[in-house]
């Protein structure tokens, strides 16, 4: 009793010294983290288990099918860097005023977030879609075989469609981002739910020609998610112009004009979150191509694999969200003590949710890997053998992941984003995709084998992170 004290009760996190003041009890905190954490957490698995339906709806149609909804997927996400960094900005700097008692400079932040986040999908967009097939092929799309050829075509017109919804995406994230930052989780958690299951009831509707529209496939699954989108920009749009009562609020005879210090505070903390995922995104992309370069078969076993790690990021994600805000919210009080002690709750929560998550995923590996490919399909069983193997790897991580990226929460939330993004590029632009050329193209290894070399820097990175919050020095960021 007394081990599990010293490492999980509030009065043994932050020592006598570092107090400056009063500290909340241990069902208080907890309960602190636990209230906007579990709708994060509950929005983000929830969109990715309707993400994972999306692809298991999607793989009724085979593994060429399979595999084109999945070569777009690190080039959108490059696509898409530059607004999560920029939200990585207001996030930090709405929950900082609201720290501070600043509703009005909270509001403006909101506001000009929005009109920076149009003009740039706009621009993005307009010059993304010049080069939606060479970005298929840099992803690692050819025509040597006849399979290979069908994927790079599907995945060009799936690719195509998501560029033209950037904007849609790119406002409703940037609503969503703003109303983490005050704590409010709960509202995208039901933009994000009603999105989702539009995209999936509008996927039965045209990926497979149902109610007498016409048989899509993979055009279908795409234009599904840009109807889904939509629904969720209306949505996030509703809550913030018609809540009066919620912190965050916009009224028709509020002020559009560009406030240029908020501008810059924006562009000051986003930027150095621009260079973190661009290194994540670019350092994703090679390490796809990579992947892709295993053939077809393997391909498509990898992206089960992914879905699940993605799932397993998202409970470590909704984590994070609760540490960027009560960071950056006590840090705006002038309360270091308790920034640094709900950094350490978060971390203690992460920590049980990985064993669990992982003992779920070695239990659970075989059925739910057969949920993502058609069984009657010639290479199904290859694919669901090279799928279960590879998720022990996910099992594995899943303690250095989930806190990992809960530190780097913390992190954010103080504004020290220019040092995530520097562990960040060493770690995913570098390390990762060199360890999985290494592994594939010098050892010749099979996919699980690959994965566990080239996810072995989430080790290196877990203790970049651990030693910069200890050091403290985040605390002192002016934001």
């Amino acid at each position: 009793m007394n081990i599990l004290n010293r490492l999980f009760a509030s009065g043994s996190l932050v020592s006598e010294k570092k107090r400056l003041g009063e500290i909340p009890d241990s069902r208080q905190a907890y309960g602190d983290v636990v209230s906007i954490a579990l709708p994060a957490i509950a929005e983000l698995v929830l969109m990715s288990l309707i993400g994972s339906a999306d692809t298991i709806m999607v793989g009724q149609l085979g593994k060429n099918a399979l595999a084109a909804v999945s070569l777009p997927g690190q080039p959108r996400m490059i696509m898409l860097a530059l607004f999560f960094a920029l939200n990585v900005g207001v996030t930090a700097i709405v929950a900082r005023r609201k720290g501070e008692g600043r509703r009005d400079a909270a509001n403006a932040t909101l506001r000009n977030a929005i009109l920076l986040s149009l003009a740039l999908s706009v621009v993005v967009a307009a010059l993304t879609i010049l080069f939606a097939e060479p970005m298929m092929r840099l992803a690692g799309g050819h025509t040597r075989t006849p399979d290979d050829a069908a994927v790079l075509k599907d995945a060009v017109d799936y690719f195509t469609i998501m560029i033209w919804a950037l904007p849609i995406n790119a406002l409703s994230m940037c609503i969503n981002a703003a109303l983490r930052g005050v704590g409010d989780t709960r509202i995208p958690l039901k933009v994000n739910i009603v999105s989702n299951l539009v995209n999936v009831f509008f996927n039965y509707l045209l990926i497979f020609g149902h109610l007498g529209l016409p048989r899509l496939e993979v055009r279908g699954a795409a234009i599904a998610s840009v109807i889904g989108m939509a629904a969720g920009l209306v949505l996030s749009v509703l809550a913030v112009f018609h809540h009066r009562g919620s912190y965050l609020h916009i009224a028709r005879g509020d002020s559009w004009r560009i406030d240029r210090p908020v501008m810059q505070a924006i562009v000051r903390v986003g930027g150095s979150a621009i260079a973190e995922q661009a290194s994540i995104r670019f350092g994703f992309f090679f390490y796809s191509r990579v992947m892709y370069s295993l053939g077809v078969t393997m391909f498509a076993a990898h992206n089960i694999a992914m879905q699940f790690l993605a799932l397993t990021f998202n409970f470590a994600d909704g984590l994070s969200v609760a540490a960027t805000s009560l960071v950056g919210q006590n840090l705006g009080k002038g309360r270091r003590d308790l920034s640094l002690l709900y950094g350490k709750i978060t971390q203690r929560i992460a920590l049980v949710f990985s064993l669990l998550l992982g003992a779920l995923t070695v239990l659970m590996r075989y059925p739910l890997s057969q949920l993502f490919i058609n069984a009657g399909t010639p290479d199904a069983p290859l694919v669901i053998m090279f799928a279960a193997e590879t998720m022990l790897v996910v099992a594995l991580m899943q303690p250095l992941q989930m806190s990992s990226v809960v530190l780097a929460g913390s992190l954010r939330g103080a504004g020290d984003t220019l040092y995530i993004a520097g562990v960040m590029t060493l770690c995913v632009s570098l390390i990762r995709p060199l360890m999985a050329w290494l592994a594939v193209s010098v050892f010749h290894l099979s996919l699980a084998p690959t994965w566990l070399m080239s996810l072995s820097e989430i080790g290196l990175r877990l203790i970049f992170f651990y030693l910069r919050f200890e050091s403290g020095k985040w605390a002192f960021k002016k934001v």
